[in-house]
């Protein structure tokens, strides 16, 4: 048995009849594939040993007096995890998307291991799709991408990935069982959060929603002049305060969602004409298009939008332990820059300061605040803290999500199937209705659009705006064409030595 962290157990905690925990992946693959249902079955027979939170079910404990944990199922059923579905013609992505948008809406089963895989077929051009659906609670962006790792191959032929060891599936234990060693594990609760204490104090205007809390900052300040050893000055937490937008809502239980890509080629020597990073051009294109689309309905706030940036801080030594290992950045995109250069000036300037914030403060933090808030009571102070950022009254933490994932750039299969793209599928909450995430794969930089269904109708049209600003950028990088000059014969100088121009 395993136990979740306070941090994986908070995206458990985050579920409700309107907000699901789960991220998500759309791959399209080649057309005239032959990839099936019962051909990714094989696969993933072959390589569950290699696969753990496809094999873990959730054992609660009662009462919720401590974090559940992760067991290995002993009614494990492949085939109700993997199944086929088909698209009604003509399959085009606009259908694909409200297909994905719907099984995206629905929450994964928690009698099951908490994953869900959707081979979909009538697509358009003789294309396949596969959705994987994994709970947040069990990856996260990284730890999925090495999931997905085991599932792809570099080769058309695939790979030997060895034999599975002999395991025998833990036997699920009775509520009885569960309560007792729940309560076995109440001395630790106060002991875990008094581990954290001095530290999560010390940094605690940089807390999300907490840090907003009169005193913060004073509470701060003297826990670091009591804390012994501490041989630093922490950066002043960033001053942006984001201004109320229609995603600033409480959000339905509908999703809409909407995919693309964008040349990684271009966006490089974007980056390399402006001297910033990858990043900062993600940043900037997401910002001109939030503009554009915002100015359009005459909604679009003086003040720029505020973005949370998720953030990995695993370390090499915690590859392959699956689970959370994440933090944030809540930054401000420069939304309110009429002038494009302008606005990728600003959006390098941002970044880089709120990197540097960033790495001034313990890779923990974020779990640590976690440790404050006792298991029973973490579903409904999570679900309160959305609900306030909600609240007319209060000024909201974030607009939307933005995520850049760098990805492979060599090519992958899927039992034989060449991958061809693979569009990111996040998570929204109240309070932040709108999720861009972008996964970079071989040349392309495929975007994934997930909103609100009641407050984005057609986020396509975003998606157009990526590429419009895309095209906005990649203009102002280009070379000026060649003057041309006119020449006028009364204006130049009279010589004998002068050769008559050639054109008469």
């Amino acid at each position: 048995m395993r136990q979740l962290t306070s941090l994986d157990a908070e995206f458990l905690a985050l579920e409700d009849a309107r907000t699901v925990g789960h991220v998500a992946g759309l791959a399209i693959y080649e057309p005239g594939n032959r990839l099936t249902a019962d051909a990714v079955r094989e696969l993933i027979a072959e390589r569950l040993h290699l696969l753990p939170p496809f094999r873990w079910r959730l054992a609660p404990v009662p009462l919720g007096v401590d974090n559940p944990y992760w067991i290995e199922d002993p009614d494990f059923d492949l085939e109700f995890h993997v199944r086929d579905l088909a698209l009604p013609p003509p399959g085009d992505d606009r259908q694909l998307a409200d297909q994905v948008a719907r099984i995206a809406s629905r929450p994964l089963d928690r009698a099951r291991p908490l994953w869900e895989l959707y081979v979909i077929h009538g697509l358009a051009g003789d294309r396949t799709a596969m959705l994987t659906k994994m709970h947040h609670a069990a990856v996260d962006g990284m730890s999925g991408a090495e999931v997905m790792s085991v599932i792809l191959d570099p080769t058309p032929e695939g790979r030997d990935c060895g034999s599975a060891p002999d395991r025998r599936p833990d036997r699920m234990p009775s509520q009885l069982e569960m309560l007792g060693r729940g309560l076995l594990g109440l001395p630790r609760q106060p002991l875990r959060a008094l581990g954290t204490v001095p530290q999560a104090l010390a940094h605690l205007p940089h807390l999300p929603v907490v840090g907003d809390l009169p005193g913060a900052g004073l509470v701060a300040r003297a826990t670091r002049l009591l804390r012994r050893g501490y041989d630093g000055e922490l950066l002043e937490r960033p001053k942006a305060r984001a201004p109320r937008t229609r995603f600033n809502g409480r959000i339905s239980p509908h999703r809409r969602l909407a995919f693309g890509s964008l040349s990684l080629t271009e966006v490089k020597a974007i980056k390399a004409a402006f001297g910033v990073t990858v990043n900062d051009v993600v940043v900037a294109l997401c910002a001109t298009a939030l503009r554009n689309w915002l100015l359009r309905r005459d909604e679009l706030p003086e003040e720029c939008l505020v973005a949370m940036v998720p953030v990995s801080v695993r370390t090499e030594s915690e590859r392959g332990e699956f689970g959370n290992r994440v933090s944030a950045l809540f930054v401000p995109i420069p939304t309110a820059y009429a002038d494009p250069r302008e606005r990728l000036e600003r959006a390098h300037e941002i970044m880089s300061t709120a990197k540097t914030h960033h790495q001034a403060l313990p890779a923990t933090l974020l779990q640590d605040m976690t440790h404050f808030v006792p298991p029973a009571l973490a579903a409904r102070a999570a679900r309160v803290t959305l609900q306030l950022t909600t609240s007319p009254v209060v000024r909201p933490l974030v607009n939307c999500v933005i995520s850049n994932v760098p990805g492979p750039r060599e090519p992958l299969y899927c039992a034989g199937a060449q991958l061809c793209a693979n569009y990111p599928v996040s998570v929204i909450t109240n309070g932040a209705g709108l999720n861009i995430t972008v996964l970079s794969y071989r040349d392309s930089m495929d975007f994934g659009i997930v909103c609100d269904r009641e407050q984005m109708q057609d986020p396509w049209e975003l998606m157009d705006d990526l590429r419009a600003a895309l095209d906005e950028y990649r203009e102002l990088t280009s070379p000026p064409p060649p003057a041309r000059f006119t020449r006028d014969r009364a204006a130049q100088p009279r010589s004998s030595t002068t050769a008559p121009d050639a054109s008469g």
